[in-house]
């Protein structure tokens, strides 16, 4: 039962944000203790799942300057980049989503993309001899992107008449789907669609040469035109919007480092039970910090399901990051929950209304999970509003993911 003590009130619109000040609260998340070292019985029909080798590289799945309407939509994308090393944030912990990408930082990530980052790394890959004519300035300035210049080259990424690098020039629309269907290697598909008549308002922008890779982004669903209809191949692509292209890319790529299966029962001391498309059964060790997923937002890994289809990807004998592709449509599945854990941080929405909340929960080990919830617009709040700060003890309830009741403890 609830403490007489409490008093229960109804927060919503403007009045959440006269209480909480009316702007956005960020705190400092809790961290996880490392991984484990690699397990892996292959030769047993149930296997923990392990694809890696075990390491000691910090992965970073989530960054303190994702916030905003018109950068949180990328969220997902740059998650999944992160947890495959592709597209990574700054040593300063942020991904400054809205900074506009250079040349180099999309040649590097298209090529890691494709799954050449070892080779792109390695030392014949940096001594390599580049024939352009500012490799010099390159090497000077970006000393460690030598090899990914090279394996770029190696792999048709630069078009025969390049005779630049240009490293630091903004990457705009039509240069970086160019570079991106030619990291799929459909060259032969674009040079056939040469002379597709493209639906964009500003199609006569397009020089004739690039038409063919326009034709076949499109047709791959990698992009499409903005609301006016039309495709601004000048425009420079920011951080976000490319994070949301490789990832469109990379889902048409191969991705040996991945497993695709479907939720079997309950969550257990950690580990997931996921039956594989190979019809292999899989017992999946979570990490503490895992990135869960769920129709556009993150949610805590107790949340997974019975039946949930997933995309899960594993570092260091963990998986690190899990994407629910569809989930369960079976009602006796979608049901009320009751968490417990500290505030973390909370988001208002343009009501002034709280949109979601984030808590640290303890997990076996002795690491700390965040957890996202979204909340309803008219919540429930048991307590003293001005109390909802920043290690504050709550309780949430709610269903089907929404949170309805916040107890402040």
């Amino acid at each position: 039962m609830m403490s007489k003590a409490f008093k229960k009130t109804v927060i919503s619109g403007l009045t959440m944000a006269m209480v909480l000040g009316g702007s956005t609260a960020a705190f400092a998340d809790g961290k996880g203790k490392g991984h484990d070292k690699d397990r892996d019985n292959r030769d047993t029909i149930e296997k923990k799942v392990n694809f890696d080798k075990d390491v000691n590289i910090n992965i970073k799945l989530t960054f303190d300057d994702l916030k905003g309407k018109d950068v949180e939509w990328a969220q997902r994308y740059i998650a999944s980049l992160a947890s495959k090393r592709v597209f990574e944030g700054y040593e300063d912990g942020t991904f400054q989503p809205r900074k506009t990408i250079s040349r180099i930082e999309a040649i590097t990530a298209a090529v890691r993309l494709m799954g050449l980052r070892d080779q792109a790394e390695s030392a014949d890959a940096k001594a390599a001899n580049l024939n352009f004519k500012d490799a010099d300035k390159l090497k000077q300035k970006y000393p460690w992107a030598t090899g990914y210049v090279s394996v770029a080259l190696q792999n048709d990424l630069f078009a025969e008449t390049d005779d630049m690098i240009q490293p630091e020039k903004e990457a705009d629309r039509l240069w970086a789907t160019t570079l991106l269907v030619k990291a799929m290697k459909l060259q032969n598909e674009a040079k056939a669609k040469m002379n597709a008549k493209l639906p964009f308002r500003d199609a006569d922008k397009i020089s004739a040469g690039s038409v063919g890779y326009v034709a076949v982004a499109i047709e791959k669903n990698l992009i499409d035109g903005y609301e006016d209809n039309t495709f601004r191949p000048n425009k420079p692509v920011t951080r976000a919007e490319l994070a949301a292209l490789l990832d469109r890319t990379g889902s048409q790529l191969p991705d040996h480092a991945s497993v695709k299966g479907t939720v079997t029962g309950a969550l257990n001391n950690n580990l997931l039970p996921v039956k594989s498309q190979n019809n292999e059964v899989l017992n999946v060790e979570l990490d503490s910090n895992v990135f869960v997923f769920r129709n556009g937002s993150r949610v805590a890994f107790g949340d997974l399901r019975t039946g949930d289809q997933v995309l899960i990807r594993t570092y260091g004998g963990k998986a690190i990051y899990v994407e629910v592709l569809n989930t369960t449509s079976d009602p006796q599945q979608q049901t009320d929950f009751t968490v417990t854990g500290t505030l973390n941080s909370y988001t208002l929405n343009s009501k002034g209304g709280l949109a979601n909340i984030t808590i640290n929960q303890n997990v076996n080990g002795g690491g700390v999970q965040s957890a996202v919830y979204g909340v309803a617009p008219e919540v429930y709040i048991s307590g003293d509003v001005s109390q909802l700060t920043a290690g504050r003890a709550l309780e949430l309830r709610g269903k089907n993911q929404l949170v309805h009741t916040i107890i402040i403890r």
